[in-house]
């Protein structure tokens, strides 16, 4: 077994990783934590290109889940379609929506709260999809088949949440008392 790659004969042992197949995942991980900060950061600053809003990444991200098909969407929805646990962090973040008057909320506890797009949250979303073709999506020319290469992407990351998930399950069977 090595741990060099023959190109550069660089050592890429982890303390996660030993064997050949235990380094390619950890080299997935730490490109995937990079993707996903970078990720982060481009819709922070696309966001804040569309207007004068400072978000997260992962508030923006709400904000476009609430307006994906432009149907209103509760809070169990939202947690579903973003893979998140951390309802309190969630309700944080969708105060700052409201309050930036980006969505609206509508119901009550007894009858089902449910959150939209408000027009200003539509315009926003608007000038973002906007700005997000003439930066982001113009960079995509440069993949060679980029509408293959993001479709095979994305079925690998389906792929993986699913490993990952069923992976944290039996770390949470298995937690020591």
């Amino acid at each position: 077994m090595t741990s060099t790659t023959p190109e550069s004969g660089f050592d890429r042992r982890w303390h996660l990783a030993r064997e050949p197949l235990e380094i390619e995942l950890t080299d997935f991980e730490y490109a995937l934590m990079r993707a996903f900060e970078s990720f982060g950061r481009w819709q922070a600053e696309c966001l804040a290109s569309s207007a004068r809003i400072e978000a997260s990444g992962p508030e923006n991200a709400l904000l476009h889940v609430i307006r994906m098909h432009d149907r209103p969407k509760t809070i169990k929805e939202l947690a579903r379609l973003t893979n998140r646990e951390d309802i309190p962090n969630m309700q944080y973040s969708l105060r700052k929506l409201l309050k930036a008057g980006l969505i609206v909320r509508e119901g009550s506890s007894r009858t089902g709260v449910h959150y939209s797009v408000s027009d200003e949250g539509r315009a926003i979303t608007d000038r973002y999809a906007d700005i997000r073709r003439e930066l982001l999506v113009s960079l995509l020319g440069r993949l060679k088949s980029p509408d293959a290469s993001l479709r095979e992407a994305t079925r690998t990351l389906d792929l993986l949440v699913g490993i990952y998930d069923s992976a944290a399950l039996d770390a949470v069977t298995h937690r020591r008392g």
